[in-house]
């Protein structure tokens, strides 16, 4: 259900979602920022877009493809496969990708973070 409203949102932007509380206190980007957006472009082929708002939004429409697919086969809303090394290793990737974004945002000055 998630796969397909994402796909919906990559077509229809309008559609109500959620927004960073992080970023709406403090103006600070937080690890997902802009991942629902690139998720969505993704998911609608738009991979250059994708990229540009956030580098795991392929990543991420690819492992919800999968997911959505191995859900429907198996009658299991969580895969068998799945466990908690997979979702610290997510987490750390996640946490050095944002980490990085920071260093050149607000370190160099550099332009990491979409504007908007």
């Amino acid at each position: 259900m998630l796969t397909g409203y994402l796909w919906l949102k990559g077509w229809h932007a309008g559609l109500p979602g959620l927004s960073c509380p992080l970023r709406a206190l403090t103006g600070i980007p937080c690890p997902t920022c802009f991942l629902t957006r690139a998720t969505a472009a993704a998911l609608n082929g738009q991979l250059a877009t994708s990229v540009q708002l956030h580098g795991f939004g392929p990543l991420a429409a690819a492992a919800l493809v999968v997911w959505s697919v191995a859900a429907l086969r198996s009658g299991r809303l969580v895969p068998r496969a799945l466990n908690g090394r997979h979702l610290v290793l997510a987490a750390a990737a996640l946490l050095l990708y944002w980490a990085a974004r920071m260093v050149f945002s607000y370190g160099l000055g550099l332009p990491a973070f979409p504007s908007g």
